[in-house]
């Protein structure tokens, strides 16, 4: 009876080597190969160029941290109660944040790569583009749906992620139809909308995920990876500067019961 065997592609280990992607760890990877070129070639099982690292590390960078917001602060809240599990300061976190904020980029890049399976031939110019944003933007509003990466709570008039990634992605030749429709519905959205909204970062890395052939439905996982730095820079903070007892005692203190008989 032959041994039952479970293939994988990526690594295993032996009592004195362990492999990843073909490649020894300790000899071939460890202090040759950076982390987001890693983590592309994981996925992918294809190792990037040193284009497609570029524009997936400005990912990185541009997902990373977004300043002392509701993540940041319940990572620390947590990590004030239970600094010996950090695990848990790390979850609530990146729950957090993988529910709401960062699920922009996975949503934004499958609403865009939607857009486009249903096309038979991209468009050739800007009009048409154009065209394909309206008629996008269109039915999307027709269903009572939001279109992802549009708004943003802080950067009101202009995220500046955006255009910078834009032009990193046009510098390494990686500027695909999916960055392109982001940037038609940005110039577009305001004739079915009414109003003009700002191309969001989180939206703007899903269009240039996306471009760079990744998954459309790991893309969250991608924002979830960049947070985490993100979040052991706060926690990090949080222990040389703490902060959290503050917040906490604030919110407390401004608590004020309501008898739940008197709610309407």
């Amino acid at each position: 009876m032959s041994e039952q065997q479970f293939p994988t592609s990526l690594g295993t280990s032996t009592a004195d080597e362990i492999r990843l992607l073909g490649e020894n760890l300790t000899e071939d990877l460890m202090g040759k190969v950076g982390f987001g070129e890693l983590a592309f070639w994981l996925v992918t099982l294809q190792r990037p160029t040193p284009s497609q690292v570029r524009v997936f590390e400005a990912v990185l960078v541009a997902l990373a941290d977004h300043g002392f917001t509701p993540t940041a602060i319940a990572a620390r809240l947590t990590f004030l109660s239970a600094p010996d599990s950090l695990q848990g300061a790390l979850a609530a976190g990146l729950l957090g944040g993988g529910s709401r904020f960062l699920g922009v980029t996975e949503d934004c890049g499958q609403y865009l790569h939607a857009v486009l399976e249903g096309q038979s031939a991209l468009p050739t110019d800007e009009a048409a583009w154009d065209a394909l944003a309206v008629e996008a933007v269109r039915r999307t509003r027709a269903r009572g749906a939001y279109v992802p990466g549009l708004g943003h709570p802080v950067h009101k008039v202009l995220d500046p992620r955006t255009p910078r990634m834009i032009a990193i992605a046009e510098e390494e030749g990686l500027k695909g139809p999916h960055l392109t429709l982001f940037e038609a519905i940005g110039r577009t959205h305001e004739q079915v909308l009414g109003r003009r909204l700002p191309l969001n970062g989180a939206g703007v890395c899903g269009a240039a995920l996306a471009d760079l052939g990744l998954p459309v439905e790991l893309l969250r996982g991608f924002a979830l990876l960049a947070r985490a730095a993100g979040l052991l820079g706060q926690l990090a903070e949080e222990a040389r500067r703490p902060i959290g007892m503050d917040a906490y005692l604030t919110i407390d203190r401004n608590a004020v019961y309501v008898d739940p008989t008197e709610q309407p």
